[in-house]
């Protein structure tokens, strides 16, 4: 496979909430739509934030499925969870089709709370971001993480580092739904009770990982997981990127919930098996002991890939999180030739050998498949 040729062809092909067919891998892009509920949190600190329950684009929405050709129903389906601060699914149309073509599966591309097509449009516009990036520019001086890319979720961060959790807890909340629909069979795409196993990049692996751990009504007791760029320890991750979020912004977060988190949390009902799992990954020395022993007991159903040259999901907070048995023995460390970054660990452009790039994308997404199959 061509990887750099194809990424440049289905972002072509691509239109957003248009059923399409793809004539060379013969398989089919559906869309669905979701209905998320705002009855998801009740800490105190979900008060101080109901504004965000009006932005209507987080609550109905419609998600993509890569659907092999021909398929009437499946037994069995990839749900592919992305990173943080993504507006769009251009990064992900290729590694959705060659998971689909080469396991057979479905793949389900489901947006996390607040991001993709769950965010207004103007969290994307830079004529509407205007007055806001300069204000941060005035408060921040010569900022140089601070991008148009980053500026919405870098103030919404700055403003309530909360919403890191609650819109955790909202996509897990969701998650459940969706595979609660599926297993009950309740979704026309898929038999009763198929199984669905999940890819996760970046903040998608600590969602899953925090998802798997938390494990509502049982749905995803049978699913295997795979790790890329992902599956850190949060006290290990840098998320200043002109892509994710500004200097100021990862500052507040991370003192957020190093320093403040728990003891925030109020009234003490609201400290659920969600927040007790969540809480366990800020940090390698809380609740160690049955973290490190939840991500063994997973055994075979866990495996990952944590790139050498990844400075915002490093691999030393992934022995962090899972132990350093469990991470040498499931995690699998690689290097490119090329020049890469987390946020683009397949760059595609006139300057990059594209040879070297496809190369890449087929050692990594061959590995992903085989695990996933």
């Amino acid at each position: 496979m061509k990887y750099s040729q194809r990424y440049q062809e289905l972002n072509s092909q691509f239109q957003f909430g248009v059923d399409t067919h793809l004539i060379e891998s013969n398989i089919d892009i559906r869309y669905f739509s979701f209905q998320s509920s705002n009855e998801t949190d009740h800490s105190e600190n979900s008060i101080s934030i109901s504004s965000d329950k009006t932005i209507v684009e987080n609550f109905s929405f419609v998600y993509p499925v890569f659907m092999p050709g021909g398929m009437l129903q499946a037994d069995k389906a990839i749900l592919l969870l992305h990173g943080l601060n993504e507006r769009n699914w251009n990064k992900y149309l290729t590694w959705a089709e060659y998971l689909c073509s080469e396991t057979g599966k479905p793949v389900i591309l489901f947006p996390i709370a607040f991001h993709v097509n769950r965010s207004p449009v103007s969290w994307s516009n830079p004529r509407a971001l205007q007055s806001i990036m300069n204000l941060r520019r005035q408060d921040n001086g010569n900022d140089r993480s601070l991008s148009f890319a980053n500026v919405a979720l870098s103030e919404r961060i700055s403003e309530k580092p909360y919403r890191f959790y609650s819109s955790g807890r909202q996509s897990i909340h969701d998650l459940s739904t969706l595979f609660r629909q599926i297993k009950e069979g309740k979704h026309r795409l898929f038999a009763e009770n198929a199984q669905i196993d999940i890819f996760a990049y970046s903040i998608g692996a600590f969602l899953s990982e925090i998802t798997l751990m938390t494990n509502p009504l049982n749905l995803f007791s049978e699913s295997k997981l795979f790790l890329f760029c992902g599956g850190g320890i949060f006290s290990s991750m840098a998320g200043k990127s002109r892509s994710i979020m500004d200097t100021k912004a990862f500052q507040t977060l991370y003192d957020y919930y190093l320093h403040h988190f728990s003891k925030s949390i109020k009234p003490e009902s609201a400290k659920d098996k969600m927040f007790e799992s969540f809480n366990c990954m800020i940090s390698s020395t809380q609740n160690q002991t049955e973290r490190e022993h939840f991500f063994s007991r997973l055994g075979n159903k866990l495996k990952g890939i944590s790139l050498k040259n990844d400075k915002v999901m490093p691999y030393s907070g992934i022995p962090e999180a899972l132990g350093t048995d469990c991470a040498l023995n499931h995690i699998t460390q690689m290097d490119f030739s090329f020049p890469y970054t987390h946020e683009n660990p397949f760059p595609v452009g006139e300057f990059i050998d594209a040879t070297e790039v496809d190369a890449g994308f087929i050692k990594v997404f061959s590995e992903i498949a085989g695990f996933l199959c």
